[in-house]
C-alpha cells in the first residue's frame, strides 16, 4: 500500500514534468521523497502504531467470572513440507497467549472455554480452528473445553459466527485474544455482534528506528494502514446502511 502511494507520486511527478509542469511535478516528486524516507526511516510507522498499539499496552488484570471464554482469533495456516498443515508463524504467539489464559482461568476454578475462530483462508484443505485446536489439545487444553468455529474468512466473519457460539455458552467474560495491531478492529467488529470484549495483546510490533530505510518500516507501515482501513470502512459502511444490524450486547 505504502510502496504503492509512492509509485503513483513518482510517476505522477515524471508526467507533470514532461507536460512542462515542472513546479507540480517537483512537489509531487519531492513529497514521494519525503514519504519513502518517512516509512524506511520508521517515523511513519512509529507514528501510525503508537495510536494503534497504545491501548493495549498493558495487559488487563482479569476477575474471572463463573463462565468465560477466551477467543483467539487465527493469524493463517500454512503446509509443511512433510504435506501436514500447521499454523503459521504470526499465530503462535496468539496460541500461547490464549493457552495461559485458558491454564490461569482453570486455576481460577471457574468455568473455562477456549473458542478458535478461522476458516480455510489460505486453502491448505483444513480451517484454521480445527489445525490450531489440534494444537491446544497437545497442549494440554481438553477437548470438551474447546469451542470451534470454522467457517471465518476475515475478521468480521470471526465476529459474526462466533457471537453465536458464544451466546449459547452464555459466556459472562468474553477475552479477545490477538495482536496489538489488530484488537481495535476486532473489538469494534465483536461489539456490533453484541460481544463485550476484554482485548488481551498477544503480541507487540515495533518500527526499526534507522538513519537507512528498512524494508521491514515499509511492511509495517502496510499491516497498520490496512487496520486503520478497516476501522473507518466499518464506519463508512454503518453512516451508509451497508452493515449488518448491530446486535445489542448481550442479545440472544
Amino acid at each position: 500500500m505504502s510502496l504503492d502511494v509512492l509509485i503513483v507520486l513518482v510517476l505522477l511527478g515524471v508526467a507533470m514534468r514532461a507536460l512542462k509542469w515542472r513546479r507540480t511535478g517537483g512537489v509531487a516528486l519531492g513529497l514521494a521523497v519525503l514519504l519513502f524516507l518517512a516509512t524506511g526511516c520508521g517515523l511513519l510507522p512509529a507514528w501510525l502504531l503508537r495510536s494503534l498499539q497504545g491501548p493495549y499496552a498493558r495487559r488487563p488484570a482479569i476477575a474471572w467470572a463463573p463462565r468465560n471464554a477466551i477467543v483467539l482469533l487465527g493469524a493463517g495456516a500454512q503446509r509443511a513440507a512433510d504435506g501436514t498443515v500447521e499454523p503459521g508463524e504470526p499465530a503462535h504467539s496468539r496460541i500461547n497467549e490464549a493457552l495461559a489464559l485458558y491454564r490461569e482461568c482453570k486455576a481460577s476454578g471457574m468455568g473455562c472455554r477456549l473458542e478458535v475462530s478461522g476458516g480455510d483462508a489460505r486453502h491448505t484443505g483444513e480451517p484454521e480452528a480445527t489445525v490450531y485446536a489440534a494444537v491446544l489439545e497437545r497442549m494440554g487444553v481438553a477437548a470438551a473445553d474447546l469451542l470451534l468455529e470454522p467457517r471465518s474468512m476475515n475478521t468480521w466473519q470471526n465476529a459474526r459466527f462466533s457471537a453465536p457460539l458464544l451466546h449459547d455458552y452464555g459466556a459472562q467474560r468474553v477475552l479477545l485474544v490477538s495482536s496489538a495491531t489488530h484488537l481495535r478492529r476486532a473489538s469494534l467488529y465483536f461489539a456490533h455482534f453484541g460481544i463485550a470484549t476484554t482485548p488481551v495483546r498477544s503480541d507487540w510490533l515495533k518500527e526499526r528506528m534507522d538513519w537507512w530505510p528498512q524494508s521491514w518500516n515499509f511492511a509495517v507501515t502496510d499491516l497498520a494502514l490496512h487496520e486503520y482501513v478497516g476501522v473507518a470502512r466499518y464506519h463508512v459502511y454503518n453512516a451508509l446502511g451497508w452493515n449488518m444490524q448491530a446486535t445489542e450486547p448481550g442479545a440472544p
